[in-house]
C-alpha cells in the first residue's frame, strides 16, 4: 500500500510490477474530541483572540525544516504581526533552534511547547492556529497535513514528496519550495494579507470527505485478494 505518487515512484523502482495499491492517506479525526474551542484553546495558551497563529507541529528532526521555518519568521514579523506556535519534542540538539527562536524574538513572535503532546493538547494547539506549516527538506507524507485537515485547518507547505500531492495550491493551501527561509515567509504573510483563511478551509471541508478509513479498508482488502493465487491461498 502507498498512500503518494512519489512513494509509488519508489517501489516501482525497488520493485518493478510489485502488486500494489495507492490509496489516500486517511484523516486522524480522534483528535476532534471537542475538548476546546478556538477560544478556550487560545486563552489556554496566553494567546490573544485576534492573534494571527500558525503552528508547527511533531517531532523536530532535521528533516522537517524547523531551522528554516525559523529563519523565515523575522521576514514574516517584519511584514505582519504573525506568531509561531511550535509544538513537538526535540529528537535532536534543541540549542540551535532555541538560538533561531530568540533571534527571531522569541514569544509571543514564537512560542515553544517542547514536550511531547498528549491527545488533549494537540487538540488544543491546533484549535489555536489559523494555518499549519510544513517546511520540510524532504518527505513521502506526513501525518501532520491529516491531524490538520481533520481539524478544519489549511496547509503551507514545502514541494517536496507526496506533501505537494496532498495539498492542493490555492484549494486546501500553499506550495513553496524546499529549504528557502524567503519564499516561504511570503507565503505566510500572503496566507494573512490576503485572508486566504475561509476559501481554504472550504477547500478542506470537501477534502476530509475523499480521505476515509474505510477507503484504506477497502484497497487494503482488495490487495489481499489480489495476492491470493499467487500466494498459493484455498
Amino acid at each position: 500500500l502507498v498512500m503518494s505518487e512519489s512513494v509509488e515512484r519508489d517501489l516501482e523502482a525497488m520493485k518493478p510490477g510489485a502488486p500494489h495499491r495507492r490509496v489516500l492517506h486517511p484523516l486522524y479525526a480522534q483528535f476532534d474530541a471537542g475538548r476546546v474551542t478556538r477560544e478556550t484553546a487560545r486563552a489556554a495558551l496566553g494567546i490573544a483572540p485576534e492573534a494571527e497563529v500558525a503552528l508547527f507541529f511533531g517531532y523536530v528532526r532535521h528533516y522537517k525544516g524547523l531551522d528554516v521555518l525559523l529563519d523565515a519568521w523575522p521576514g514574516v514579523r517584519a511584514r505582519r504581526p504573525v506568531e509561531l506556535l511550535v509544538a513537538g519534542e526535540f529528537y535532536e540538539d534543541a540549542a540551535p533552534y532555541r538560538a533561531r527562536v530568540a533571534a527571531a524574538g522569541g514569544p509571543p513572535a514564537v512560542r515553544l511547547l517542547d514536550h511531547y503532546l498528549p491527545d488533549a493538547e494537540v487538540e488544543t494547539v491546533f484549535k489555536a492556529a489559523d494555518v499549519v506549516v510544513l517546511p520540510y527538506r524532504s518527505a513521502t507524507q506526513s501525518g501532520v497535513t491529516h491531524v490538520a485537515y481533520a481539524m478544519g485547518l489549511p496547509v503551507i507547505t514545502t514541494d517536496v514528496g507526496g506533501l505537494a500531492e496532498t495539498v492542493i495550491p490555492g484549494d486546501t493551501g500553499l506550495v513553496t519550495p524546499p529549504e528557502n527561509p524567503a519564499a516561504l515567509a511570503d507565503m505566510v504573510v500572503r496566507y494573512f494579507e490576503e485572508g486566504l483563511g475561509p476559501r481554504l478551509r472550504a477547500g478542506v471541508a470537501r477534502v476530509r470527505r475523499e480521505h476515509s478509513w474505510q477507503a484504506l479498508a477497502d484497497a487494503t482488502c482488495d490487495l489481499i485478494g489480489a495476492l491470493k493465487p499467487g500466494r498459493g491461498w484455498a
